[in-house]
């Protein structure tokens, strides 16, 4: 009888052995399929942001060691360095241009190719293809394109009795050129996640505005636009990013000399912090400016997310 009853209870750790062992092979077995990505975010994105971090409290020039200087590097930013605060205007002017224009006619876009129409799927590819351009190929042509001379956006513009305009040898024209150069290149992924948000909208809710009286202008204010505002808030955050590390567009088009661009109108955040890291090689400062800009965007996605309770809608949370 005691044989009897200790037998299954003596089975029970060996069951719960098996049971972790079984679990502890199948953990060892997913960390080694994740262990290059791991490997690949330790080494080239936390040890790199870590290290500059430290850079940007000292004086290092690549050739020598790093010298500690603290604060240095930023009082020299803030006080003595007139194009950071223009590479700061410069880029402020891109931001406030681009964001809004990219996000309007991305959802313009997203509405119209959200129809039902025979070959809808070649519509939608040809407006996403600009997005696939390489972005030197894409601002060579727009160079070409807004050549003051014989642009194509100027022969248009005098074809229609305006005047032609400086667009990149102009300092006035020249952040609106490449405004343009990225409404046209970005709004493509801007337009796909925003498709993906309207196909995510109940039909039921368009029929039942309709029935109530609702016209085309009110069901898009009422139900469209409300349901959109998750893929608005995502759309707004990662554009805002993307706009203060605007780089490659920027060099190239402003050319390679000592100006970026007439009175060093192009002359981004992102470059300036090119030029001290690989032309100047003084990388302790330019390791404060890419701190500086870490924690301005950290403060304006904080201050997004803050204030995206009271325009953001989301509708399982009202479930």
């Amino acid at each position: 009888m005691g044989t009897a009853l200790a037998g299954p209870t003596a089975g029970v750790p060996q069951k719960a052995r098996r049971s972790t062992g079984r679990r502890l092979r199948e953990n060892l077995r997913g960390y080694a399929f994740v262990s290059p990505w791991i490997f690949s975010l330790l080494v080239f994105t936390a040890y790199p942001m870590l290290a500059s971090f430290y850079f940007a409290m000292t004086d290092y020039s690549v050739l020598n060691p790093p010298v500690w200087t603290g604060l240095q590097n930023f009082r020299v930013m803030f006080t003595k360095d007139p194009l950071y605060w223009k590479s700061v205007y410069n880029s402020a002017y891109y931001a406030l241009l681009a964001v809004p224009l990219q996000m309007i006619v991305a959802l313009g876009l997203a509405l119209m190719l959200n129809q039902r129409v025979r070959g809808i799927g070649v519509y939608r590819t040809v407006y996403y293809l600009p997005s696939l351009m390489p972005t030197v190929a894409g601002t060579l042509l727009w160079m070409l394109i807004l050549n003051p001379r014989h642009g194509l956006l100027n022969l248009g513009l005098q074809a229609i009795g305006l005047p032609k305009l400086g667009w990149l040898s102009s300092a006035t024209w020249s952040k609106p050129g490449l405004v343009l150069m990225a409404v046209w290149t970005g709004s493509g992924w801007i337009m796909l996640i925003f498709l993906a948000a309207l196909k995510e909208i109940p039909e039921s809710l368009h029929e039942a505005a309709m029935i109530d009286g609702a016209n085309a202008w009110q069901r898009f204010f009422s139900v469209t636009l409300p349901l959109l505002t998750p893929a608005i808030f995502f759309n707004l955050v990662m554009e805002i990013i993307g706009s203060f590390q605007v780089f490659a567009s920027a060099l190239i088009a402003g050319g390679s000399g000592q100006t970026a661009g007439p009175l060093n109108s192009l002359l981004m955040y992102m470059l300036h912090l090119y030029r001290y890291a690989f032309r100047y090689f003084d990388m302790g400062y330019a390791s404060a400016m890419a701190l500086a800009l870490f924690v301005f965007l950290v403060i304006i996605t904080m201050a997004l997310v803050k204030s995206s309770g009271s325009w953001v809608y989301y509708e399982t949370a009202r479930r």
